[in-house]
């Protein structure tokens, strides 16, 4: 490819991403919308025509990682791997 047409794909990403940042803050205003709704009917459970809205508590468990590596060091070393991997940016 040439400085030329790598120049336009990069333009053209640019555009994309941002058409997607635009979509997405439409889709959260839409989705916050529908938790409003929820919340306004105090129900977990919205039933919309054929399609069901559900804005459920949940919780779940995870490994502080920071307090059990300051409480046990030596585990913590023991099973940490190092992962490799790639990272794509354009600037």
């Amino acid at each position: 490819m040439s400085t030329k047409d790598l120049q336009a794909k990069v333009e053209e990403l640019k555009d994309l991403k941002a058409l997607a940042e635009e979509l997405q803050a439409e889709i959260t205003a839409i989705e916050d919308e529908l938790k409003a709704e929820c919340i306004k009917q105090g129900s977990e459970e919205l039933q919309a025509g054929i399609f069901k809205i559900r804005y459920k508590s949940i919780s779940s468990n995870r490994l502080d990682t920071k307090a059990f590596k300051s409480a046990h060091s030596d585990l913590y070393e023991q099973f940490t791997k190092q992962i490799k991997g790639y990272r794509f940016s354009v600037a």
